[in-house]
């Protein structure tokens, strides 16, 4: 089996010594090529090629950011067909094989996958061997004329504000560790607009809901982890269903306070407040906003939007778990 390893080496807990080991471990298994990311859109870019080079498999040793950008390489690849050609063709296009290598690493966590690494290659290579493979549906961002596949979440205004910041301080050298995460989250809470809220939720069937200031788009849950404890706003998203959406209509710190306690660590029931706008299972809706606003898709800041639609892609791509 030929597979393409795609490795971000300034992912944040990438290490020489490690790459090593698990490329020799995935080296044992498969017929091997690794490409070393240069540059963001680098993973998308290599992803893109692995079809028409006649790789079954792309793995990829990084962060959510690295693993988004080869799922978008492998699907934009196989859009000739159409949009509608993305329905169901998991079977056509590599498979996606993923090794957490990041802060978070939210996507490989939901699949069941274990954060380390090395023991995330262990239970790769069983399903390998095993043959256990798992199809997932993706979300669809549409905006400004252009389109990008998520596969955890996306979102517009505060958590966006909050992933623009901390690409800021990452750049300027800070490590992206959860602790930053939450400083900043905290800090930037005292300098937010918490009185005039910009965004609105329409769709197919969805009554159109004003004054939201945050709204958070799940394909899967959990949201993210602080550490190991999981964040879960949306606790009924799946891979196997459409899209989630939880929406604040409030940031005053009591609605704040509130959500917190009921989306940390695991949960099966929604949580609850007359400020919160949910939806379930959704194949397809609008977030429109008065202003620009902050946009992000699987943690990665994508500038400032105006209008967003999501739109679920079932059994869109194949993993190895």
């Amino acid at each position: 089996m030929r597979a393409m390893l795609l490795v971000n080496p300034t992912a944040t807990t990438t290490h020489q010594r490690t790459m090593d080991v698990l490329i020799r471990a995935l080296g044992a298994a498969l017929d091997l090529s690794v490409e070393e990311t240069a540059y963001r859109g680098h993973a998308a870019l290599l992803a893109g090629t692995a079809h028409a080079k006649g790789y079954d498999v792309v793995a990829v040793l990084g962060g959510d950011g690295t693993v988004n950008e080869a799922v978008n390489g492998l699907l934009t690849a196989e859009e000739h067909g159409g949009e509608g050609a993305l329905d169901g063709g998991a079977a056509e296009r590599p498979a996606l094989m993923v090794i957490p290598g990041g802060s978070a690493n939210v996507f490989a966590r939901a699949l069941g996958l274990p954060n380390d690494p090395v023991e995330a290659t262990g239970a790769i290579l069983e399903a390998l061997c095993d043959g256990r493979r798992r199809t997932v549906g993706l979300g669809r961002a549409t905006w400004d004329g252009e389109h990008r596949y998520f596969t955890f979440c996306s979102g517009l205004g505060y958590d966006a504000e909050v992933i623009r910041a901390v690409e800021g301080l990452r750049s300027a050298g800070f490590t992206a560790r959860h602790t930053l995460y939450m400083g900043t989250a905290i800090r930037h809470y005292l300098m937010t607009d918490r009185r005039h809220a910009a965004i609105s939720v329409e769709g197919p069937g969805i009554p159109g809901v004003p004054d939201i200031f945050m709204a958070i788009v799940s394909n899967t849950s959990p949201w993210t982890y602080v550490g190991q404890q999981p964040v879960t706003p949306t606790p009924w998203a799946g891979f196997d269903t459409g899209l989630d959406l939880l929406g604040l209509r409030r940031l005053g710190l009591s609605t704040i306070l509130g959500l917190v306690g009921q989306i940390l660590g695991e949960r099966d029931t929604l949580p609850k407040g007359r400020n919160l706008v949910q939806l379930h299972d959704e194949g397809e809706f609008t977030l429109t906003a008065a202003r620009p606003t902050a946009f992000q898709l699987d943690g990665d800041y994508l500038g400032e939007v105006e209008r967003v639609t999501f739109r679920s892609i079932p059994n869109a791509l194949q993993v190895l778990v």
